[in-house]
């Protein structure tokens, strides 16, 4: 996920700006913060965000202590990233449990901002935490979206309620009642959406609101959409009084407007962002860890959890000896690349970790992990030997594995040519004093 890249560059082009000048005048803080406005604004930002947004560092930033300290640009940067922070919520906000079993979670949004198989990402992240949520299928309209989410529930390992195309009022109540007598915990209800917000979908919901008082309401809102989508947040806010927000498909071509623009319009904190197609792609949201990454500053927390998911201690521990003996071989580097990919990705690995994205260049035609295949065909036509010790692969040995892979040398010199960016890589990143494996 290459989190708001475009933001992300023009932001770090300004600061490295300022870096270059050594101490700071007010004049030079005020331009920079022209520049700030306008790539926030270009980044489809919400503008009297933007304005109250620049207006609060601009602020700060020309203290006389900022301007006299030893590092400004330092300091500035680091007002940015609180004012950043507290812009999209401070803090992360959990679920809310409720007094009596089953919470109820009550899911809302438009269709196509992906709403039913955000309810099966959801019922997987719960039931990681070790409960037992019952997913309810009150998207009664939408062809096919009651099978949809038989299949997002079989894949997350959750039960679906259902009674066809019935009244999705009845089928709320009837579906908490099931799980109060089966023992659930917690209840997610997939309400309907519509292509855009009209007096029908909200009275319906209003209805199922009130029927099954749900201790969260979540809205569901695809954040490709920039300011469309926080309108619509702050239009079913109005209605619904929602608890929540869930962002989608962050993974997909964001400017990030929509991220720092819908806790200030609508009040209403930022739950879980969707990074991905995966049901294991449901992040909880962390102010912190965003700013920190919007500003090119990684986000080594988010890195350690996705890292605990993928590899057992054990495992890792093996890994880490085998670099420290400088034993990597082509085995292990499959081994970390299928690791990876269940981590996000290699580049989503680098923007977390602080100072590595802009140390690697690592083009998407170089790293392309939709070849796993390919890969793995090439690195299995080679022999025991040349696994353990590439350097001995000539021209002849490339034209041998081409041949038993059924690729060609130009295949087989890329994927050399990646391992020797991981290994390179993974030095990098076990000297790095922020990270340790």
């Amino acid at each position: 996920m290459a989190l708001f890249s475009g933001l992300s560059e023009k932001l770090n082009h300004i600061f490295s700006k300022l870096t270059k000048r050594g101490r700071l005048t007010e004049l030079e803080i005020k331009t920079a913060m022209r520049e700030v406005r306008i790539a926030l604004l270009e980044a489809d930002v919400n503008i009297s965000v933007v304005k109250d947004f620049v207006s609060k560092v601009s602020e700060r930033a020309v203290g006389q202590e900022i301007l006299k300290s030893l590092s400004p640009t330092q300091q500035v940067i680091k007002i940015v990233n609180e004012e950043l922070i507290a812009l999209m919520g401070s803090t992360n906000n959990k679920l809310l449990t409720g007094p009596t079993q089953p919470t109820v979670i009550m899911m809302a949004g438009l269709q196509g901002a992906g709403k039913t198989t955000l309810v099966g990402k959801l019922g997987l992240h719960l039931k990681k935490q070790g409960k037992k949520a019952l997913l309810v299928a009150c998207d009664v309209y939408r062809p096919a979206a009651i099978n949809q989410l038989k299949v997002v529930g079989e894949k997350a390992g959750c039960e679906v309620f259902e009674k066809g195309q019935g009244d999705p009022i009845k089928i709320a109540k009837q579906g908490v009642e099931y799980a109060k007598s089966f023992g659930y915990d917690t209840v997610i209800i997939d309400t309907a959406g519509r292509l855009q917000i009209d007096e029908a979908l909200m009275q319906e919901l209003e209805k199922i609101k009130k029927e099954v008082n749900p201790t969260e309401i979540l809205l569901v809102v695809d954040s490709m959409t920039g300011q469309v989508a926080v309108e619509v947040a702050d239009t079913f806010n109005k209605r619904l009084e929602v608890t929540g927000l869930v962002l989608t498909k962050l993974d997909g071509d964001t400017r990030g407007g929509a991220t720092l623009s819908m806790k200030a319009v609508t009040g209403k904190p930022i739950k879980f962002c969707s990074v991905g197609e995966k049901l294991g792609d449901l992040e909880p949201f962390y102010p912190d860890r965003m700013a920190n990454r919007i500003l090119g500053m990684g986000d080594v927390l988010s890195l350690i959890e996705k890292a605990q998911e993928a590899v057992t201690e054990e495992e890792a521990k093996k890994m880490e000896k085998k670099f420290r003996e400088n034993s990597f071989t082509l085995d292990d580097f499959l081994t970390q690349f299928e690791t990876m990919n269940k981590m996000g990705g290699i580049k989503d690995i680098l923007s977390m970790i602080p100072g590595m994205g802009s140390k690697f260049k690592i083009k998407e035609q170089d790293i392309d992990e939709s070849k796993m295949l390919t890969m793995k065909a090439i690195i299995q036509s080679m022999t025991m030997q040349e696994r353990k010790n590439p350097s001995i692969i000539n021209s002849s040995r490339k034209i041998r594995i081409a041949n038993g892979s059924g690729t060609n040398v130009q295949e087989v010199n890329k994927v050399l040519k990646q391992f020797e960016q991981t290994k390179l890589m993974m030095k990098q990143m076990k000297n790095n004093k922020m990270f340790r494996f």
